[in-house]
Protein backbone atom coordinates (compact mmCIF):
# COMPACT_ATOMS: atom_id res chain seq x y z
CA UNK A 1 0.00 0.00 0.00
CA UNK A 2 2.77 2.42 0.97
CA UNK A 3 4.67 1.53 -2.20
CA UNK A 4 1.66 2.35 -4.37
CA UNK A 5 1.13 5.71 -2.68
CA UNK A 6 4.81 6.52 -3.11
CA UNK A 7 4.61 5.60 -6.79
CA UNK A 8 1.59 7.86 -7.32
CA UNK A 9 3.37 10.75 -5.60
CA UNK A 10 6.45 10.24 -7.78
CA UNK A 11 4.31 10.16 -10.94
CA UNK A 12 2.59 13.39 -9.90
CA UNK A 13 5.94 15.04 -9.22
CA UNK A 14 7.33 13.93 -12.59
CA UNK A 15 4.26 14.44 -14.78
CA UNK A 16 2.47 17.42 -13.22
CA UNK A 17 5.04 20.15 -14.12
CA UNK A 18 5.23 19.29 -17.85
CA UNK A 19 1.45 18.85 -18.04
CA UNK A 20 0.87 22.21 -16.36
CA UNK A 21 3.48 23.81 -18.62
CA UNK A 22 1.90 22.42 -21.79
CA UNK A 23 -1.53 23.47 -20.56
CA UNK A 24 -0.25 26.95 -19.88
CA UNK A 25 1.30 27.17 -23.34
CA UNK A 26 -1.97 25.97 -24.90
CA UNK A 27 -3.95 28.56 -22.96
CA UNK A 28 -1.59 31.29 -24.08
CA UNK A 29 -1.99 30.17 -27.68
CA UNK A 30 -5.65 31.30 -27.62
CA UNK A 31 -4.78 34.90 -26.79
CA UNK A 32 -1.96 36.13 -29.02
CA UNK A 33 -2.35 37.32 -32.57
CA UNK A 34 0.81 35.53 -33.72
CA UNK A 35 -0.28 33.16 -36.44
CA UNK A 36 2.42 30.56 -35.72
CA UNK A 37 1.38 30.21 -32.07
CA UNK A 38 -2.34 30.10 -32.87
CA UNK A 39 -1.89 27.26 -35.32
CA UNK A 40 1.03 25.46 -33.61
CA UNK A 41 0.82 26.38 -29.92
CA UNK A 42 3.66 24.21 -28.65
CA UNK A 43 6.16 24.34 -31.50
CA UNK A 44 5.38 28.03 -31.94
CA UNK A 45 6.51 28.86 -28.41
CA UNK A 46 9.60 26.69 -28.86
CA UNK A 47 10.38 28.69 -32.00
CA UNK A 48 10.14 32.00 -30.14
CA UNK A 49 12.27 30.62 -27.30
CA UNK A 50 15.01 29.61 -29.74
CA UNK A 51 14.72 32.96 -31.48
CA UNK A 52 15.16 34.70 -28.12
CA UNK A 53 18.27 32.67 -27.35
CA UNK A 54 19.63 33.02 -30.87
CA UNK A 55 21.92 36.05 -30.32
CA UNK A 56 23.63 34.38 -27.35
CA UNK A 57 24.11 31.10 -29.26
CA UNK A 58 25.57 32.95 -32.23
CA UNK A 59 27.88 35.06 -30.08
CA UNK A 60 29.32 32.19 -28.07
CA UNK A 61 28.96 29.12 -30.32
CA UNK A 62 28.34 29.76 -33.99
CA UNK A 63 30.06 33.02 -35.03
CA UNK A 64 33.71 32.42 -35.81
CA UNK A 65 36.38 34.45 -34.05
CA UNK A 66 36.54 37.22 -36.64
CA UNK A 67 33.01 37.72 -37.98
CA UNK A 68 30.98 38.90 -34.98
CA UNK A 69 29.43 42.38 -35.07
CA UNK A 70 29.80 45.08 -33.88
CA UNK A 71 33.04 43.57 -32.56
CA UNK A 72 34.55 40.19 -33.28
CA UNK A 73 35.29 37.65 -30.58
CA UNK A 74 39.01 38.04 -31.32
CA UNK A 75 38.91 41.81 -30.75
CA UNK A 76 36.81 41.39 -27.62
CA UNK A 77 39.07 38.77 -26.05
CA UNK A 78 42.17 40.75 -26.99
CA UNK A 79 40.81 43.82 -25.22
CA UNK A 80 39.84 41.81 -22.13
CA UNK A 81 43.35 40.37 -21.90
CA UNK A 82 44.83 43.86 -22.19
CA UNK A 83 42.57 45.09 -19.39
CA UNK A 84 42.96 42.13 -17.03
CA UNK A 85 46.49 40.92 -17.68
CA UNK A 86 48.08 43.95 -19.39
CA UNK A 87 49.24 41.90 -22.34
CA UNK A 88 48.24 41.46 -25.98
CA UNK A 89 50.33 38.35 -26.69
CA UNK A 90 48.71 35.77 -28.97
CA UNK A 91 49.74 32.35 -30.24
CA UNK A 92 49.99 30.87 -33.74
CA UNK A 93 49.43 34.09 -35.71
CA UNK A 94 46.69 36.61 -36.32
CA UNK A 95 43.06 35.76 -37.08
CA UNK A 96 42.39 38.61 -39.46
CA UNK A 97 41.02 37.66 -42.88
CA UNK A 98 43.95 38.88 -44.96
CA UNK A 99 42.08 38.30 -48.22
CA UNK A 100 39.60 41.09 -47.46
CA UNK A 101 40.32 44.74 -48.36
CA UNK A 102 41.74 46.80 -45.52
CA UNK A 103 44.30 49.21 -44.15
CA UNK A 104 47.73 48.09 -42.94
CA UNK A 105 50.68 49.90 -41.38
CA UNK A 106 53.86 49.94 -43.47
CA UNK A 107 56.89 48.71 -41.54
CA UNK A 108 60.35 50.17 -42.06
CA UNK A 109 63.36 48.14 -43.20
CA UNK A 110 65.18 49.37 -40.12
CA UNK A 111 62.72 50.01 -37.27
CA UNK A 112 63.48 52.10 -34.24
CA UNK A 113 64.66 50.57 -31.01
CA UNK A 114 62.63 51.22 -27.89
CA UNK A 115 65.53 53.25 -26.55
CA UNK A 116 65.24 55.55 -29.59
CA UNK A 117 61.60 56.48 -28.99
CA UNK A 118 60.58 59.95 -27.85
CA UNK A 119 58.54 58.79 -24.86
CA UNK A 120 58.13 59.86 -21.26
CA UNK A 121 58.56 56.74 -19.14
CA UNK A 122 60.67 58.44 -16.48
CA UNK A 123 58.07 58.24 -13.71
CA UNK A 124 56.57 54.81 -13.19
CA UNK A 125 52.98 54.49 -11.97
CA UNK A 126 51.55 51.94 -9.55
CA UNK A 127 49.38 49.38 -11.29
CA UNK A 128 47.48 46.18 -10.62
CA UNK A 129 46.96 43.26 -12.94
CA UNK A 130 45.78 39.68 -12.77
CA UNK A 131 48.23 36.79 -13.04
CA UNK A 132 46.92 33.32 -13.88
CA UNK A 133 48.22 30.79 -11.35
CA UNK A 134 46.28 27.76 -12.63
CA UNK A 135 44.42 27.09 -15.86
CA UNK A 136 42.26 23.94 -15.83
CA UNK A 137 39.56 22.59 -18.10
CA UNK A 138 36.75 24.14 -16.07
CA UNK A 139 38.58 26.38 -13.61
CA UNK A 140 40.99 29.28 -13.67
CA UNK A 141 42.72 30.63 -10.59
CA UNK A 142 44.08 34.18 -10.65
CA UNK A 143 45.67 36.59 -8.23
CA UNK A 144 46.16 40.36 -8.13
CA UNK A 145 49.73 41.57 -8.54
CA UNK A 146 50.76 45.12 -7.64
CA UNK A 147 53.60 46.44 -9.77
CA UNK A 148 55.26 49.55 -11.17
CA UNK A 149 54.51 50.15 -14.83
CA UNK A 150 55.60 52.53 -17.58
CA UNK A 151 52.94 55.15 -18.48
CA UNK A 152 53.94 55.51 -22.17
CA UNK A 153 53.32 59.26 -22.36
CA UNK A 154 54.42 61.82 -24.89
CA UNK A 155 57.28 63.97 -23.61
CA UNK A 156 56.46 67.57 -22.75
CA UNK A 157 57.86 68.90 -26.02
CA UNK A 158 55.54 66.59 -28.02
CA UNK A 159 52.42 67.18 -25.91
CA UNK A 160 49.26 67.93 -27.88
CA UNK A 161 48.06 71.42 -26.99
CA UNK A 162 44.38 72.06 -27.56
CA UNK A 163 43.35 75.71 -27.54
CA UNK A 164 46.81 77.21 -27.25
CA UNK A 165 45.24 80.69 -27.55
CA UNK A 166 42.83 80.17 -24.67
CA UNK A 167 43.42 81.40 -21.13
CA UNK A 168 43.53 77.77 -20.02
CA UNK A 169 44.99 75.55 -22.79
CA UNK A 170 44.56 71.79 -22.51
CA UNK A 171 47.82 69.81 -22.71
CA UNK A 172 47.47 66.13 -23.62
CA UNK A 173 50.28 63.60 -23.21
CA UNK A 174 48.29 60.39 -23.66
CA UNK A 175 46.44 60.84 -27.01
CA UNK A 176 43.78 58.20 -26.06
CA UNK A 177 40.72 58.80 -23.88
CA UNK A 178 37.16 57.77 -23.12
CA UNK A 179 34.57 58.97 -25.61
CA UNK A 180 31.21 60.50 -24.75
CA UNK A 181 28.97 58.35 -22.55
CA UNK A 182 26.19 60.25 -20.82
CA UNK A 183 25.33 59.93 -17.15
CA UNK A 184 21.94 58.29 -17.29
CA UNK A 185 22.85 56.19 -20.28
CA UNK A 186 25.62 54.83 -18.03
CA UNK A 187 25.60 54.65 -14.26
CA UNK A 188 27.72 56.05 -11.47
CA UNK A 189 29.87 52.96 -11.04
CA UNK A 190 30.96 53.02 -14.69
CA UNK A 191 31.88 56.71 -14.46
CA UNK A 192 33.82 56.16 -11.23
CA UNK A 193 35.86 53.25 -12.55
CA UNK A 194 36.52 54.88 -15.94
CA UNK A 195 37.42 58.24 -14.42
CA UNK A 196 39.68 56.70 -11.79
CA UNK A 197 41.38 54.52 -14.39
CA UNK A 198 42.02 57.49 -16.69
CA UNK A 199 43.41 59.54 -13.80
CA UNK A 200 45.70 56.74 -12.61
CA UNK A 201 47.04 56.17 -16.12
CA UNK A 202 47.75 59.89 -16.53
CA UNK A 203 47.49 61.84 -19.75
CA UNK A 204 43.99 60.56 -20.52
CA UNK A 205 40.48 61.96 -20.14
CA UNK A 206 36.77 61.17 -19.99
CA UNK A 207 34.00 62.82 -22.01
CA UNK A 208 30.75 63.40 -20.12
CA UNK A 209 28.47 62.91 -23.11
CA UNK A 210 25.45 65.17 -23.45
CA UNK A 211 24.05 64.22 -20.03
CA UNK A 212 25.86 67.00 -18.19
CA UNK A 213 28.61 67.06 -15.57
CA UNK A 214 27.71 64.96 -12.54
CA UNK A 215 29.33 64.91 -9.10
CA UNK A 216 30.79 61.48 -9.86
CA UNK A 217 32.66 62.87 -12.86
CA UNK A 218 34.40 65.39 -10.64
CA UNK A 219 35.03 62.99 -7.76
CA UNK A 220 37.31 60.86 -9.94
CA UNK A 221 39.79 63.70 -10.44
CA UNK A 222 40.13 62.84 -14.13
CA UNK A 223 40.53 65.38 -16.91
CA UNK A 224 37.05 66.05 -18.30
CA UNK A 225 35.70 67.04 -21.68
CA UNK A 226 32.24 68.41 -20.93
CA UNK A 227 29.90 67.83 -23.83
CA UNK A 228 26.96 70.12 -24.58
CA UNK A 229 24.27 68.49 -26.71
CA UNK A 230 21.30 70.02 -28.53
CA UNK A 231 19.16 69.21 -25.47
CA UNK A 232 21.55 71.41 -23.45
CA UNK A 233 21.26 69.06 -20.47
CA UNK A 234 23.13 70.59 -17.56
CA UNK A 235 23.39 73.94 -19.33
CA UNK A 236 19.74 74.99 -19.46
CA UNK A 237 17.47 77.34 -17.58
CA UNK A 238 14.01 76.49 -16.26
CA UNK A 239 12.51 77.00 -19.73
CA UNK A 240 14.99 74.61 -21.31
CA UNK A 241 16.97 77.37 -23.04
CA UNK A 242 20.76 77.62 -23.01
CA UNK A 243 22.10 79.28 -19.86
CA UNK A 244 25.42 81.09 -20.19
CA UNK A 245 25.57 81.34 -16.41
CA UNK A 246 25.42 77.56 -16.03
CA UNK A 247 28.17 77.29 -18.63
CA UNK A 248 30.39 79.83 -16.88
CA UNK A 249 29.97 77.95 -13.61
CA UNK A 250 31.13 74.73 -15.26
CA UNK A 251 34.09 76.52 -16.88
CA UNK A 252 35.35 77.47 -13.40
CA UNK A 253 35.85 73.80 -12.51
CA UNK A 254 39.53 72.88 -12.69
CA UNK A 255 38.99 69.29 -13.87
CA UNK A 256 37.02 70.41 -16.92
CA UNK A 257 39.64 70.97 -19.60
CA UNK A 258 37.42 71.54 -22.65
CA UNK A 259 33.84 71.76 -23.90
CA UNK A 260 32.46 69.88 -26.89
CA UNK A 261 29.34 70.94 -28.79
CA UNK A 262 27.68 67.82 -30.12
CA UNK A 263 26.47 68.69 -33.62
CA UNK A 264 26.25 65.03 -34.63
CA UNK A 265 27.00 61.58 -33.27
CA UNK A 266 27.85 58.57 -35.39
CA UNK A 267 24.81 56.46 -34.65
CA UNK A 268 22.48 59.17 -33.37
CA UNK A 269 22.37 61.99 -35.89
CA UNK A 270 18.70 62.43 -35.05
CA UNK A 271 19.44 63.17 -31.39
CA UNK A 272 19.78 61.24 -28.16
CA UNK A 273 17.11 59.37 -26.19
CA UNK A 274 16.92 58.44 -22.50
CA UNK A 275 14.09 56.39 -21.03
CA UNK A 276 12.32 57.87 -18.01
CA UNK A 277 13.14 54.73 -15.99
CA UNK A 278 16.80 55.77 -16.14
CA UNK A 279 16.19 59.37 -15.02
CA UNK A 280 16.89 59.06 -11.30
CA UNK A 281 17.17 62.03 -8.92
CA UNK A 282 20.93 62.19 -9.48
CA UNK A 283 20.58 61.99 -13.26
CA UNK A 284 17.88 64.65 -13.20
CA UNK A 285 20.10 66.92 -11.11
CA UNK A 286 22.98 66.60 -13.59
CA UNK A 287 20.75 67.14 -16.62
CA UNK A 288 18.46 69.73 -15.06
CA UNK A 289 15.34 67.79 -16.13
CA UNK A 290 12.37 66.27 -14.20
CA UNK A 291 12.83 62.95 -12.40
CA UNK A 292 11.41 59.91 -14.18
CA UNK A 293 10.57 61.71 -17.41
CA UNK A 294 11.79 60.36 -20.75
CA UNK A 295 14.02 62.95 -22.39
CA UNK A 296 14.98 63.35 -26.02
CA UNK A 297 17.43 65.78 -27.52
CA UNK A 298 16.71 67.31 -30.94
CA UNK A 299 19.06 66.67 -33.83
CA UNK A 300 20.25 70.30 -33.84
CA UNK A 301 20.70 73.23 -31.50
CA UNK A 302 17.49 75.11 -32.21
CA UNK A 303 19.23 78.50 -32.22
CA UNK A 304 22.07 77.44 -34.55
CA UNK A 305 20.88 77.29 -38.15
CA UNK A 306 24.00 78.07 -40.19
CA UNK A 307 27.83 78.13 -39.97
CA UNK A 308 27.98 81.80 -38.99
CA UNK A 309 25.69 81.37 -35.97
CA UNK A 310 27.54 78.21 -34.93
CA UNK A 311 30.99 79.80 -35.06
CA UNK A 312 29.84 82.95 -33.28
CA UNK A 313 28.39 80.77 -30.51
CA UNK A 314 31.71 78.90 -30.28
CA UNK A 315 33.53 82.22 -29.92
CA UNK A 316 31.12 83.32 -27.19
CA UNK A 317 31.89 80.16 -25.20
CA UNK A 318 35.65 80.46 -25.79
CA UNK A 319 35.67 84.00 -24.45
CA UNK A 320 33.23 83.41 -21.59
CA UNK A 321 34.95 80.29 -20.24
CA UNK A 322 38.56 80.75 -21.29
CA UNK A 323 38.81 77.07 -22.14
CA UNK A 324 38.93 75.04 -25.35
CA UNK A 325 35.66 74.65 -27.24
CA UNK A 326 35.24 72.12 -30.03
CA UNK A 327 32.54 70.46 -32.09
CA UNK A 328 31.62 66.84 -32.69
CA UNK A 329 30.49 66.02 -36.23
CA UNK A 330 29.74 63.21 -38.63
CA UNK A 331 30.97 63.67 -42.20
CA UNK A 332 28.60 63.14 -45.11
CA UNK A 333 30.69 64.41 -48.04
CA UNK A 334 33.30 67.15 -48.67
CA UNK A 335 30.84 69.67 -50.13
CA UNK A 336 28.81 69.66 -46.92
CA UNK A 337 31.91 70.68 -44.96
CA UNK A 338 33.15 73.48 -47.21
CA UNK A 339 30.71 76.25 -46.14
CA UNK A 340 31.68 75.67 -42.52
CA UNK A 341 35.39 76.05 -43.30
CA UNK A 342 34.87 79.05 -45.56
CA UNK A 343 32.94 80.76 -42.77
CA UNK A 344 35.80 80.07 -40.36
CA UNK A 345 38.09 82.04 -42.67
CA UNK A 346 35.57 84.81 -43.30
CA UNK A 347 34.95 85.37 -39.57
CA UNK A 348 38.43 84.39 -38.38
CA UNK A 349 36.78 82.16 -35.77
CA UNK A 350 37.93 78.57 -35.30
CA UNK A 351 36.92 75.74 -32.98
CA UNK A 352 39.81 74.52 -30.86
CA UNK A 353 39.17 70.94 -31.92
CA UNK A 354 36.88 68.93 -34.17
CA UNK A 355 35.82 65.45 -33.15
CA UNK A 356 34.92 63.34 -36.18
CA UNK A 357 32.68 60.39 -35.32
CA UNK A 358 32.34 57.52 -37.76
CA UNK A 359 28.96 56.12 -38.65
CA UNK A 360 30.06 52.89 -36.98
CA UNK A 361 30.02 54.70 -33.61
CA UNK A 362 27.37 54.07 -30.99
CA UNK A 363 28.05 53.11 -27.39
CA UNK A 364 24.49 52.57 -26.21
CA UNK A 365 20.92 52.74 -27.44
CA UNK A 366 20.51 53.93 -30.99
CA UNK A 367 18.27 53.75 -34.03
CA UNK A 368 19.00 51.00 -36.56
CA UNK A 369 18.33 53.08 -39.67
CA UNK A 370 20.73 55.76 -38.45
CA UNK A 371 23.42 53.31 -37.38
CA UNK A 372 23.32 51.39 -40.66
CA UNK A 373 22.78 54.08 -43.25
CA UNK A 374 23.67 57.62 -42.19
CA UNK A 375 27.10 59.26 -42.45
CA UNK A 376 30.49 57.92 -43.49
CA UNK A 377 32.64 55.37 -41.67
CA UNK A 378 35.52 56.85 -39.70
CA UNK A 379 38.55 56.34 -41.92
CA UNK A 380 36.81 57.81 -44.98
CA UNK A 381 35.42 60.68 -42.89
CA UNK A 382 38.80 61.37 -41.31
CA UNK A 383 40.50 61.66 -44.70
CA UNK A 384 37.81 64.04 -45.94
CA UNK A 385 37.98 66.25 -42.84
CA UNK A 386 41.78 66.41 -42.92
CA UNK A 387 41.79 67.12 -46.69
CA UNK A 388 39.17 69.84 -46.42
CA UNK A 389 41.04 71.58 -43.60
CA UNK A 390 44.26 71.43 -45.61
CA UNK A 391 42.59 72.69 -48.78
CA UNK A 392 41.32 75.73 -46.90
CA UNK A 393 44.72 76.21 -45.27
CA UNK A 394 43.43 75.96 -41.69
CA UNK A 395 44.59 72.51 -40.58
CA UNK A 396 46.91 74.06 -37.99
CA UNK A 397 44.11 76.09 -36.39
CA UNK A 398 42.53 73.16 -34.52
CA UNK A 399 43.14 69.57 -33.41
CA UNK A 400 41.24 66.55 -34.70
CA UNK A 401 39.86 63.83 -32.41
CA UNK A 402 38.67 60.59 -34.03
CA UNK A 403 36.17 58.06 -32.74
CA UNK A 404 34.44 54.99 -34.15
CA UNK A 405 35.38 51.40 -33.16
CA UNK A 406 39.00 52.36 -32.42
CA UNK A 407 39.67 49.85 -29.66
CA UNK A 408 43.04 48.35 -30.63
CA UNK A 409 46.53 49.89 -31.04
CA UNK A 410 46.70 49.21 -34.78
CA UNK A 411 43.39 50.96 -35.48
CA UNK A 412 44.38 53.89 -33.28
CA UNK A 413 47.75 54.19 -35.06
CA UNK A 414 46.05 54.13 -38.48
CA UNK A 415 43.64 56.87 -37.36
CA UNK A 416 46.58 59.00 -36.21
CA UNK A 417 48.28 58.44 -39.56
CA UNK A 418 45.15 59.42 -41.48
CA UNK A 419 44.91 62.79 -39.78
CA UNK A 420 43.82 62.49 -36.15
CA UNK A 421 45.74 64.13 -33.32
CA UNK A 422 43.91 62.17 -30.60
CA UNK A 423 41.55 59.21 -30.40
CA UNK A 424 38.37 58.61 -28.37
CA UNK A 425 36.80 55.25 -27.59
CA UNK A 426 33.53 54.52 -25.81
CA UNK A 427 32.93 50.82 -26.30
CA UNK A 428 36.59 50.01 -25.68
CA UNK A 429 36.27 51.46 -22.19
CA UNK A 430 32.93 49.74 -21.72
CA UNK A 431 34.51 46.36 -22.49
CA UNK A 432 37.43 47.16 -20.19
CA UNK A 433 34.76 47.64 -17.49
CA UNK A 434 33.32 44.20 -18.14
CA UNK A 435 30.82 44.72 -21.00
CA UNK A 436 29.98 41.37 -22.65
CA UNK A 437 28.12 42.88 -25.64
CA UNK A 438 24.75 41.64 -24.34
CA UNK A 439 22.99 44.25 -26.52
CA UNK A 440 20.79 45.38 -23.61
CA UNK A 441 22.05 48.99 -23.48
CA UNK A 442 18.64 50.52 -24.19
CA UNK A 443 16.73 48.49 -21.59
CA UNK A 444 18.35 49.79 -18.40
CA UNK A 445 19.00 46.16 -17.43
CA UNK A 446 22.63 45.81 -18.44
CA UNK A 447 23.85 42.55 -16.85
CA UNK A 448 27.32 43.99 -16.24
CA UNK A 449 26.07 47.18 -14.56
CA UNK A 450 27.38 49.62 -17.17
CA UNK A 451 24.46 51.06 -19.15
CA UNK A 452 22.05 51.24 -16.25
CA UNK A 453 21.12 53.51 -13.36
CA UNK A 454 19.28 50.72 -11.53
CA UNK A 455 21.08 50.19 -8.22
CA UNK A 456 20.44 46.44 -8.39
CA UNK A 457 22.12 46.05 -11.77
CA UNK A 458 24.89 48.52 -10.97
CA UNK A 459 26.07 46.24 -8.15
CA UNK A 460 27.55 44.00 -10.85
CA UNK A 461 30.24 46.62 -11.54
CA UNK A 462 32.77 47.03 -8.74
CA UNK A 463 34.70 50.27 -9.43
CA UNK A 464 37.47 49.41 -6.98
CA UNK A 465 38.40 46.46 -9.24
CA UNK A 466 37.40 47.68 -12.69
CA UNK A 467 39.34 50.95 -12.37
CA UNK A 468 42.57 48.95 -12.60
CA UNK A 469 41.33 47.23 -15.74
CA UNK A 470 40.61 50.60 -17.30
CA UNK A 471 44.08 51.80 -16.39
CA UNK A 472 45.66 48.64 -17.82
CA UNK A 473 43.72 49.03 -21.06
CA UNK A 474 44.93 52.61 -21.52
CA UNK A 475 48.56 51.75 -20.76
CA UNK A 476 48.58 48.64 -22.95
CA UNK A 477 47.03 50.50 -25.86
CA UNK A 478 49.53 53.37 -25.59
CA UNK A 479 52.43 50.94 -25.43
CA UNK A 480 51.05 49.21 -28.52
CA UNK A 481 50.86 52.48 -30.44
CA UNK A 482 54.46 53.32 -29.55
CA UNK A 483 55.56 49.82 -30.60
CA UNK A 484 53.83 50.17 -33.97
CA UNK A 485 55.38 53.61 -34.37
CA UNK A 486 58.84 52.12 -33.84
CA UNK A 487 58.09 49.41 -36.39
CA UNK A 488 57.22 52.15 -38.89
CA UNK A 489 60.69 53.61 -38.35
CA UNK A 490 59.48 56.64 -36.38
CA UNK A 491 60.41 57.89 -32.93
CA UNK A 492 56.97 59.36 -32.06
CA UNK A 493 53.32 58.60 -32.86
CA UNK A 494 52.97 62.30 -33.68
CA UNK A 495 54.97 61.67 -36.85
CA UNK A 496 52.59 59.06 -38.28
CA UNK A 497 51.07 60.18 -41.59
CA UNK A 498 49.59 58.76 -44.79
CA UNK A 499 53.00 57.57 -45.97
CA UNK A 500 52.88 54.93 -43.24
CA UNK A 501 49.57 53.32 -44.23
CA UNK A 502 48.88 50.92 -47.09
CA UNK A 503 45.48 49.90 -48.46
CA UNK A 504 45.05 46.43 -49.98
CA UNK A 505 42.02 45.87 -52.24
CA UNK A 506 39.94 42.76 -52.93
CA UNK A 507 42.34 41.73 -55.72
CA UNK A 508 45.34 41.78 -53.43
CA UNK A 509 46.79 44.94 -54.93
CA UNK A 510 48.40 47.31 -52.45
CA UNK A 511 48.53 51.09 -52.61
CA UNK A 512 50.12 53.61 -50.32
CA UNK A 513 47.43 55.86 -48.87
CA UNK A 514 49.59 58.89 -49.67
CA UNK A 515 49.32 57.89 -53.36
CA UNK A 516 45.59 57.19 -53.20
CA UNK A 517 44.87 60.36 -51.25
CA UNK A 518 47.74 62.85 -51.68
CA UNK A 519 47.71 65.84 -49.36
CA UNK A 520 45.97 68.71 -51.16
CA UNK A 521 47.65 72.02 -51.75
CA UNK A 522 45.98 74.94 -49.95
CA UNK A 523 43.63 76.87 -52.23
CA UNK A 524 45.04 80.25 -53.22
Amino acid sequence: MFTNVLLVILLIIVLLPPVCFLGYMYALSKKPKHSIIRSHPFLGWVRYLLEKLGPEFRQYWFDNDTEGKPFSRADFVGLVYAAKYRTDLISFGGRRDYEKPGFYLSNAMFPRLTSELRVDNDTLVTGKKYVITYEGLFTRREKWVVDQVKPWLLPDEDAIVVGENRRHPWRIKGMFGASATSYGAVGENYIISTGNGARMAGGSWINTGEGGVADVHLETGADIVAQIGPGMFGYRDKEGKFSLEEYKAKAQITNIKAFELKFHQGAKIRGGHLEGSKVTEKVAAARLVPVGKTVNSPNRFEFLTNPKEALQFIQTLQEAGGKSVGVKIVVGDPKRLEPFFQTMIDLDIYPDFITVDGSEGGSGATFKAMADGMGLPLYAALLILDDTARKFGVRDRFKIFASGKLITPDKVAIALALGADCVNSARGFMMANGCIMAMQCHTGKCPTGITTTDSKYQEALAPEEKQWRVMNYILQLREGVFSLTAACGLDSPRKLNREHVVFTDEKGQSFRVIDLFPYPEPAV
